[in-house]
């Protein structure tokens, strides 16, 4: 299906209210005495307040803020979030230990309850405009235009090639002690390195705390003297033979249900696996409108409220902070969020000056 997506009333040049056309500028900014009120139905073209690209606690957060402040705004989201795997989530106050699939369900029904709109889709390609507004493709050709966006599309871990690893990944191998240290208390952990050395590291010293039994498996991951003799000495086990293999214990009635074989022979049983994966942001949105890096570690950059150093355009979530938990993005989103409907205020408030003239991104013409 080809074509743009249909809207909803009060997105396209006109708005009914009290039963009177209110004509929009020629740039299609709604003006200050009109609202971006959701309703039903649909008009064949349209100019979307936000635009949300991904559906987890960061995207979902930032567009129940725009959509209660009256934005009209859709979520583009194919339902695939970064702990999808995971039986349970931990660190949320309040929602401690619910499942990710549940939380995403209750953050799109109150998505919903606002206007929000929920399309299962995925960008296929962004640009921005030369009236400073956004034209994005999608995967099933249908485009969309908008007046600013966010990226929420979070990132994808890249295990360490170790045969077993990537079956049994956040069930039995997992990433963060935060998450998950508590429902392993008191069982044998074993952490193995990986391009991240100083992370892996700071897992072990961590599962310590939880566990008498922590053995940090070095694989070959960089670390120094300093750092092995803090760790021996705070009672984590060190072990420098490389990881061949984890496996599931062929009986672990009794025992631990992991194994992790070394080369030479050797085994290590378990009661879980720690990693420190290597994150791959989903960035290509953002790289698409020419969003520019950090130096310092090649994320794309944001100011303290997600936005990038394109005009319309903000980010949050594990796209541009691979470490933030559940928590901390939706906090990122809902920090964007607000920012971005401060941007898009002002934007209705300069047009609502008739002897100024701008496009939608704020530029004086």
């Amino acid at each position: 299906m080809g074509g743009s997506l249909p809207m909803r009333p009060g997105i396209g040049k006109s708005i009914c209210r009290n039963r009177q056309s209110v004509p929009i500028l020629a740039m299609e900014v709604i003006r200050m005495d009109t609202t971006t009120q959701p309703g039903s139905g649909s008009a064949p073209e349209g100019l979307w307040d936000a635009v949300v690209i991904g559906g987890g606690a960061a995207g979902l957060t930032a567009a129940v803020v725009l959509a209660r402040a009256r934005f009209a705004t859709v979520v583009v989201d194919r339902g695939e979030p970064r702990n999808r795997l995971a039986d349970h989530m931990h660190g949320y106050l309040t929602r401690d230990g619910m499942a990710p699939g549940e939380f995403v369900t209750q953050g799109r029904k109150e998505l919903a309850r606002y206007g929000g709109t929920i399309l299962p889709a995925s960008v296929a390609e962004a640009h921005r405009i030369p009236d400073g507004t956004f034209r994005l493709r999608l995967d099933d050709g249908r485009t969309l235009r908008t007046r600013s966006v966010l990226v929420a599309t979070g990132l994808t871990d890249d295990l360490p090639a170790i045969p077993g690893l990537a079956e049994r990944w956040a069930s039995q191998v997992l990433h963060c002690p935060h998450c998950h240290g508590w429902e392993l208390r008191g069982r044998a952990v074993a952490v193995i390195g990986g391009a991240a050395g100083a992370v892996s590291a700071h897992h072990a010293a961590l599962m310590r705390r939880h566990s008498s039994s922590v053995t940090f498996c070095v694989n070959g991951s960089e670390i120094s003297d300093a750092a092995r003799r803090r760790l021996t000495a705070y009672g984590v086990r060190l072990v420098d033979t490389p990881v061949t293999r984890v496996s599931s214990a062929a009986d672990p009635t009794g025992g631990e249900p992991m194994t992790i074989e070394f080369d030479g022979g050797e085994a290590l049983s378990c009661g879980a696996v720690f990693v420190a994966p290597r994150p791959v942001p989903h960035d290509a949105v953002l790289k698409m409108v020419g969003a520019g890096e950090n130096p310092e570690n090649g994320l794309v950059a944001v100011d303290q409220q997600g936005a990038t150093d394109v005009p319309g355009v903000w980010a949050a979530g594990n796209v541009v902070h691979p470490r933030a938990q559940v928590v901390a993005a939706a906090g990122a989103g809902s920090t964007a969020g607000i920012g971005m409907a401060g941007w898009l205020l002002e934007q209705e408030l300069s047009a609502a000056v008739p002897d100024q003239h701008r496009d939608a991104g704020g530029v004086h013409r």
